[in-house]
């Protein structure tokens, strides 16, 4: 094919239609040369046409094809010197995935051609291969990027008011029955009506969709008849993951996925991201060259000062490194493109401590977080941290700068470790209950900064946290050697099913205590998808390569009593601004004799002490949240003012009696809400101040004082 090339232009960056040709342009700083080849099949091992990129502006190759349409298939062979120690894997025998490709044409097929060295050879990695990886890698697609987006607006919902609901496109539609069975699975599952009134009956303000970058599975996980399932194993960071459409895989994938937003959004939830810009899918330097490797592997990855070698923040064999401006630029042109162009409202940033780091150690004030803050458009939306990676020093809980909240990992330790029965200071359960401002007070963060969560798709289920005290990861094929040892988890007495209906109401007990502190506690609660449901994964913690009914919802065997549970205690938790509030308590921030919005009580019905919140091994306490005490002002201007609750927790195995405070906190309390008898109710039965009630051993009693 003979094509007309002019010079083009060095941005932007990837492939752009403009309705009469195509601008290629591709950063590649140490190449020599770059070839743009293009195809006419997905699976075609001979390119129809090969251009040679003669421009050059500054680090940018580019040139201009009139005539290219949305659905061309390509890719690139770049030039340059095969020098591994000193960090040059060029290799143009290599067909590479375009970095900035909006859409992506399929998976890989492995093959050994897709190594730039020669497996088997005994210089490995310092081998050079010959063989055409162009047959086995997919193409990236040239997209029609316009939509019809209507009168799509972000909902904008403040994250004091937030529910954020962690979840998989595929494993909550693949088994649900009500919905058409040739989408289940993919993106239009998600957006589509059923899903959308489950949602919104739940009380979910947001979906974290786990993964939808395109992403690879590794060979070896094939090897074992595995999967990525959980998608952490970026290749794409702007195309959405072809796996998930219904549609097609032509730049059809990226009209499906807006639909999704734009359905969601209509709906009033927002659509937030798990996105992983701290490593790619091409692992060490005995991983496979399939784009960032082979287009300049040392203008995009942290290399040890051997630079044959990767530094690995990040446990997968390779950091991205954000210190260098070329891949700040990608990380920032990505994640605009999300926002623009996709309408997403938010990022949760996977081990985002490996992109704080600039040189070893994580610099909280490092340039990933400046360009961010200065950013007019990605400073805007949700911006939460999972502040930990795999390296040292790399476990960041609380320091985040402003403007970030985090997923709160001591929340979630505290909070098993008490429902379990551990010995542990009440004051830190105080503290995790009342927003953590330990962690975030000091550098002027709010209550909101804390991302709650029990559990997280990393781990046990709800289900199997109180099922299970070992990990069962067998069907992983790792011996059971892979996942966290140490879970915090309590079986209730027998490990994995049972039919001892004295565990299994125990079991039942535990989880409506864990969610009903986790949605009465300040800050915002993150549910896991299924938890709600009871979903099991039969004591699997590590499920990640488990695409099947292991990590699946499954629908059918759906705790419908949990679930009517939590939509009603979600239900509570919307209409009561005191469990959801945008300031600190006032005076000490969580503890106190006087203090006029929050108090807390002994069984004795007297106020807790400095001693009190010493002891180890005390597993009860009452606290009062005074509806006139929230200090905020609504969008009006308009003071907020609630009614009145009191919180009885009891962890410890015993009923207890308590004495209910003086009539000053109130003068007469209605029980809403007690875990031992799975109620939430409008109307209960009611207590006079002072009054000794008995609180059944292992659960939360919420009582309710109406605004006067």
């Amino acid at each position: 094919m003979k094509l007309t090339t002019y010079p083009g232009k060095p941005y932007p960056l990837g492939a752009s239609w403009d309705g009469n040709g195509v601008n290629f342009a591709l950063y590649a700083d140490n190449a020599t040369g770059v070839d743009l080849c293009l195809f006419d099949s997905i699976r075609e091992g001979k390119e129809s046409a090969k251009v040679k990129m003669e421009e050059r502006t500054h680090q940018v190759w580019h040139v201009y094809l009139p005539g290219i349409k949305p659905g061309q298939l390509y890719g690139y062979r770049v030039h340059g010197p095969f020098d591994p120690y000193q960090g040059h894997r060029f290799n143009p025998n290599k067909l590479l995935i375009d970095p900035y490709a909006k859409a992506i044409s399929g998976t890989i097929e492995w093959h050994d051609s897709l190594f730039g060295y020669q497996l088997g050879h005994e210089e490995e990695d310092l081998s050079f291969s010959k063989s055409d990886s162009a047959p086995f890698i997919p193409k990236s697609v040239v997209i029609d990027s316009t939509f019809d987006w209507g009168n799509d607006k972000p909902p904008k919902i403040a994250y004091n008011n937030s529910i954020i609901y962690e979840m998989h496109v595929k494993g909550f539609t693949m088994m649900h029955p009500d919905i058409p069975e040739e989408i289940r699975g993919t993106y239009a599952a998600l957006g589509h009506p059923v899903t959308i009134k489950y949602l919104k009956e739940l009380g979910i303000t947001a979906v974290e969709l786990m993964p939808v970058h395109h992403f690879i599975t590794d060979r070896y996980l094939l090897d074992k008849g595995l999967t990525n399932y959980w998608g952490y194993n970026t290749i794409g960071f702007f195309a959405p993951d072809v796996r998930y459409s219904s549609s097609g895989v032509l730049g059809e994938q990226v009209v499906e996925f807006k639909q999704m937003v734009k359905d969601l959004h209509e709906a009033g939830i927002e659509v937030i991201l798990d996105v992983v810009y701290n490593h790619t899918g091409e692992g060490n330097h005995f991983g496979p060259t399939l784009s960032f490797r082979g287009i300049d592997n040392e203008g995009y990855y942290r290399l040890t000062e051997d630079k044959r070698y990767y530094m690995d923040y990040t446990g997968t064999g390779n950091t991205l490194n954000a210190n260098l401006p070329s891949v700040l630029r990608l990380i920032m042109d990505s994640l605009r493109y999300w926002v623009v162009e996709m309408h997403v409202d938010g990022f949760r940033f996977d081990l985002a401590s490996a992109l704080a780091r600039e040189l070893h150690a994580v610099d909280r004030l490092s340039s990933f977080f400046d360009i961010i803050h200065q950013d007019p458009i990605i400073s805007q939306v949700k911006l939460i941290a999972e502040p930990w990676d795999v390296g040292e020093g790399g476990y960041q809980v609380g320091n985040f700068p402003p403007g970030w909240t985090e997923w709160n990992g001591k929340y979630r330790d505290c909070m098993r470790d008490y429902w379990r029965g551990e010995n542990s200071m009440l004051a830190e359960f105080a503290d995790r209950f009342t927003g953590s401002s330990d962690l975030y007070q000091d550098d002027f963060r709010r209550p909101t900064a804390s991302i709650n969560f029990i559990t997280a798709h990393d781990g046990f289920t709800l289900n199997d946290l109180v099922s299970y005290n070992e990990k069962h990861n067998l069907e992983n094929g790792e011996n059971n050697n892979d996942g966290e040892s140490h879970n915090r988890s309590w079986n209730c007495g027998v490990e994995g099913p049972t039919k001892d209906p004295k565990v299994l109401t125990l079991r039942a007990k535990q989880k409506r205590n864990f969610l009903t502190t986790l949605f009465l506690s300040q800050g915002v609660p993150m549910l896991v998808a299924g938890d709600e449901v009871s979903r099991t994964q039969f004591g699997n913690n590590n499920a990640y390569c488990q695409d099947n009914e292991i990590s699946w919802i499954n629908w059918e065997k759906a705790d419908t009593d949990l679930l009517a549970f939590t939509r009603k205690l979600i239900d509570l938790r919307k209409n009561h601004p005191v469990f959801c509030r945008r300031r600190w308590f006032q005076g000490q921030p969580i503890k106190g004799v006087g203090v006029e919005d929050i108090a807390w009580f002994l069984p004795e019905g007297t106020e807790m002490t400095e001693e009190n919140w010493n002891h180890d091994f005390a597993k009860s306490l009452g606290v009062f949240l005074s509806g006139r005490g929230i200090h905020s002002r609504g969008p009006k201007g308009e003071q907020i003012v609630d009614d009145s609750f009191y919180v009885i927790f009891n962890a410890h195995y015993e009923p207890l009696k308590y004495k209910l405070p003086p009539s000053k906190y109130g003068t007469k309390w209605t029980k809403l809400l007690d875990t031992s008898a799975n109620r939430i109710e409008e109307e209960g039965i009611t207590y006079a101040a002072q009054e000794t009630i008995k609180v059944d051993g292992r659960s939360v009693v919420l009582l309710h004082h109406p605004m006067r």
